[in-house]
């Protein structure tokens, strides 16, 4: 098992109506919107940077990674600071409340029709209570390889 889920918490985010887990040992901090500097030629799904005090953080939309379309900004919506190796990085979600303890045995990993896809960003599916909760691969979803200790 890889030591991304070896806690088993996962910081619980929104997209559309579906829930999305992230390992929390990636999570540095999560953030209101503030202002976002577009950067030109991005990548699509990023749409700028922001000033993290004094730290500029790329910022990528989730929704749009995820081909979910646009959504305007509100109330709700967060930014999750992620921490990998040296790179940080900010990903826009609909919004982020809860941190879950998810046991393995309650994880079911993705079936091989999931794995078909080759921009496969989950790890598998949580069940917690009545709900379901997709876990993120963080590195798939960043485009970056897991760098090997």
């Amino acid at each position: 098992m890889s030591k991304a889920i070896e806690n088993n918490q996962f910081v619980i985010f929104r997209l559309e109506n579906e829930d999305y887990g992230l390992p929390i040992n990636f999570v540095e901090t999560i953030e209101r919107v503030s202002e976002i500097t577009r950067v030109p030629n991005a990548p699509y799904y990023i749409i700028g940077v922001l000033n993290l005090r004094g730290e500029v953080v790329p910022v990528i939309d989730l929704r749009k990674r995820f081909s979910l379309g646009g959504k305007e900004i509100g109330d709700e919506t967060r930014i999750i600071i992620l921490s990998l190796e040296e790179m940080v990085v900010g990903i826009l979600v609909d919004g982020s409340s809860e941190v879950l303890t998810i046991e393995n045995d309650m994880i079911d990993h993705t079936t091989s029709l999931v794995n078909t896809f080759d921009d496969d960003y989950i790890n598998g599916i949580g069940k917690v209570n009545e709900r379901m909760i997709i876990i993120v691969d963080v590195y798939k979803m960043l485009g970056v390889a897991e760098i090997e200790n």
